[in-house]
């Protein structure tokens, strides 16, 4: 848990670093379009290592468990979007339109992978069904997260056009697709150098956001965005997370899922993706306004990690059950 904790911590620390650099010294000119074309290969690249971490056995292991993954597909596509129409309706009387577009896009993306996972492990929640389900939220993800996005946000600036609609297929599901087929080439090679894969996945996020939210400061962004406005998204994406984590638990429990599935819904449900979320900003939003549509995503993800951590330990401090011990095994 603590060796988990440091690396959110650090990596937290390295997001708001790169905020404060791109704030300080954006780029600007011919530096910026290189960038651009940095950015465009380092997402490709992202979605195609996402593609080849994906194993066949976890998509065919995630139909065992359809009545969990279903509820976590609930939530995470019908639940949470119904929920993000709401909260953009109250911060559009808060916060500037680009900052409510921003709560309304991160309760349209898929949820997290690793942490997801991770918390549901130290949870002593059912880790398999947490694999399955996270994978399989990430992977239809690509192709509903901009199908939610044409269908609510139009007229808001995050409409799909059909230019759009070709540059997710070539920037994000193409490379998916083709990491995920070269599996039998690439995928021993993936196992073996995870250290280096993370700092590929992280590092890419990093140069998406100094981007981003160097378009952005170039635009205005905080002369646009005064310090009031911030505390008010902070407070928005408190109450939606809260909501969201409220209604897992209570589903799951009025469905009659064990304590383990329970902890699996409530991680994998309740969670939003960076890694996914702002790649997906970079493609369906115009340049000057990415960085502040993903600024409630950066929030929300500090938000959730903190959240998650404490209520993970709260969990992992309840009496064993049989299913801690099945659990154990199939994760390992």
């Amino acid at each position: 848990m603590l060796t988990l904790v440091k690396r959110i911590d650090r990596y937290s620390l390295m997001l708001l670093a790169t905020v404060l650099v791109a704030t300080v010294l954006p780029c600007r000119g011919s530096v910026a379009e290189g960038l651009r074309v940095a950015t465009a290969l380092a997402i490709a690249l992202l979605f195609f290592l996402h593609g080849a971490k994906l194993s066949r056995a976890a998509i065919v292991a995630g139909i065992t468990n359809w009545q969990l993954h279903l509820v976590v597909f609930a939530i995470t596509f019908l639940l949470f979007p119904l929920l993000g129409l709401g909260f953009q309706g109250a911060a559009a009387w808060l916060v500037a339109p680009s900052l409510a577009s921003g709560m309304l896009f991160l309760a349209l993306l898929p949820s997290t992978v690793q942490s997801s996972i991770a918390f549901t492990s130290i949870a002593r929640g059912n880790v398999p069904a947490a694999v399955c389900s996270a994978s399989a939220s990430n992977l239809i993800g690509i192709a509903l997260t901009p199908l939610l996005v044409a269908l609510l946000m139009d007229g808001t600036g995050g409409g799909v056009s059909g230019a759009e609609v070709r540059a997710i297929a070539l920037q994000l599901m193409l490379p998916f697709l083709l990491g995920h087929l070269s599996r039998p080439l690439t995928a021993r090679v993936v196992e073996r150098h995870k250290s280096v894969l993370s700092l590929v996945d992280r590092g890419s996020i990093l140069l998406v956001v100094y981007t981003a939210f160097s378009e952005a400061v170039v635009e205005g962004l905080w002369t646009q965005v005064p310090g009031w406005q911030l505390l008010a998204v902070i407070a928005v994406c408190t109450m939606l997370l809260a909501v969201v984590m409220v209604a897992a638990r209570v589903i799951a429990r009025r469905l009659g899922f064990s304590k383990a599935d329970e902890i699996a819904i409530v991680f994998c449900g309740s969670k939003k993706s960076l890694a996914s979320g702002v790649p997906m900003a970079g493609v369906l939003f115009p340049a000057a306004q990415v960085g502040a549509v993903i600024l409630p995503l950066m929030i929300f993800h500090q938000l959730q990690l903190l959240a998650c951590a404490a209520i993970a330990q709260r969990y992992a401090r309840r009496e064993p059950d049989p299913g801690d011990v099945v659990n154990a095994a199939l994760a390992s």
